[in-house]
């Protein structure tokens, strides 16, 4: 009995008491639950704010990069704006040298043509008979050239054999003498004869010429920029005056000789010269600023404008450059020391709308890292639509144009997709 009751007793000890938990306990683990619902809260709150933060504070700007001023050949800030138009230094309207109906035009505009190259044909029905004519004129001149040739050899033959019978007294000397009259009336007619062959390759050539002039060639390399006839029209290279012919078949340009065409209020005309350095843009591509220089300045002065014309060569050759396209220049002024030209390297120029003023203080905002930078930059000249900053941007970086007023420096931005 004594050791049935031991073993209930050890069994009630090990038994899992599922009272109540002591008090401590409880504390210990609601502590930690908080802790944990705290740190979730926190969590969630920064999240939130970082996001709101970053699309509150990312703003969308535009850009421009900064260029180089001055360096070898260049010019600094404008001491001229104009303004005038592409023009080409060769182009022509292509025609036939005669007047006929057009059997072909084989150019469209903006095809590329090489010289010598077949654009048009006319009809050369016409040209082919004569020059056929001609050729038959010349096979008959030829043959009755040789039909004389022969006849001569008879007569030189027949001098011969009487010569011989004149030394033996079988023939009398006025015999000789009549035939040899006949040799030189023969040789004679060969000799006209022979200006008949030549007359009648000449009428060839001039056929064959006429012939020719049916087939209008490129006179030099260049682009179509006009067709001007189509087929069963009549071209002449006369004007006709009644609205009816044609004057050519298309117009050539040659784009190699683009050029740009300005006229200078007379007044300013002593800030140009020859070979200074200009800027150009064309009005359709206004952030393309082409390198340029003055080829002349045309010694004449239109009297009813007070302007002289300025003929500025173009330094970059580009398919964007067509004829009677409108064009801004600006002419530069040149280093005057070496000093001078060194400072503007290290100068750069910057679109006018990414310069503002702050109080008394000119600055720029900098893309870097997408975030804007503000900079304190010194100004110099200004060049057609851009502002020379001295110092604060270096040629290269990217400068926000049109920043925003509410702009900061550190401010976090992103640049617009062009």
């Amino acid at each position: 009995m004594t050791s049935e009751t031991d073993k209930k007793a050890l069994l009630g000890q090990l038994r899992i008491d599922r009272s109540e938990p002591p008090a401590s306990a409880a504390a210990g683990r609601k502590r930690v639950a908080i802790a944990v619902a705290a740190i979730l809260v926190v969590a969630v709150l920064a999240i939130a704010a970082w996001l709101a933060l970053a699309t509150r504070a990312v703003a969308t700007v535009h850009t421009a990069i900064a260029q180089p001023i001055g360096g070898e050949g260049a010019g600094g800030a404008s001491v001229l704006d104009a303004t005038g138009y592409v023009t080409a230094r060769r182009q022509a309207t292509v025609s036939a040298q005669i007047t006929g109906t057009v059997a072909a035009v084989l150019i469209e505009e903006g095809d590329h043509v090489r010289e010598g190259q077949v654009i048009g044909r006319l009809d050369d029905t016409a040209q082919r008979a004569a020059l056929a004519q001609a050729q038959a004129q010349l096979h008959s001149a030829q043959a009755l050239q040789l039909q004389a040739q022969a006849q001569l050899a008879q007569n030189q033959r027949d001098v011969k054999r009487d010569e011989d019978l004149l030394q033996r007294k079988l023939i009398s000397e006025q015999a000789v003498e009549l035939a040899r009259t006949q040799v030189e009336t023969q040789t004679a007619q060969v000799e006209s004869q022979r200006k008949l062959v030549d007359l009648a390759e000449a009428n060839v050539r001039s056929a064959q010429v006429q012939l020719d002039y049916c087939t209008v060639r490129a006179p030099f390399t260049g682009v179509v920029i006009a067709k001007a006839a189509q087929v069963g029209e009549i071209i002449s290279p006369l004007s006709a005056g009644g609205g009816f012919t044609r004057t050519g078949i298309g117009t050539l340009v040659d784009m190699d000789s683009l050029e740009v065409e300005v006229d200078v209020n007379e007044a300013y005309i002593n800030r140009v010269e020859p070979g200074q350095r200009v800027e150009s843009v064309l009005n359709a591509y206004p952030d393309w600023r082409i390198p340029s220089h003055v080829i002349a300045i045309i010694p004449t002065a239109d009297r009813s404008k007070a302007t002289v014309k300025v003929r500025i060569g173009l330094d970059v050759k580009d398919n964007r450059i067509v004829p009677d396209m409108g064009v801004r220049v600006s002419f530069l002024e040149a280093a005057k020391a070496a000093g001078e030209a060194h400072e503007r390297v290290r100068g750069a120029l910057v679109p006018a709308a990414a310069v503002r003023k702050e109080g008394e203080q000119e600055v720029v905002f900098v893309l870097r890292d997408h975030r804007a930078e503000r900079r304190a930059v010194t100004l110099g000249g200004t060049s057609a639509e851009a502002r020379q900053l001295l110092s604060g941007v270096s040629p290269g970086e990217a400068v926000i144009v049109d920043a925003p007023a509410e702009l900061k420096d550190g401010a976090a931005v992103t640049e617009a997709k062009p």
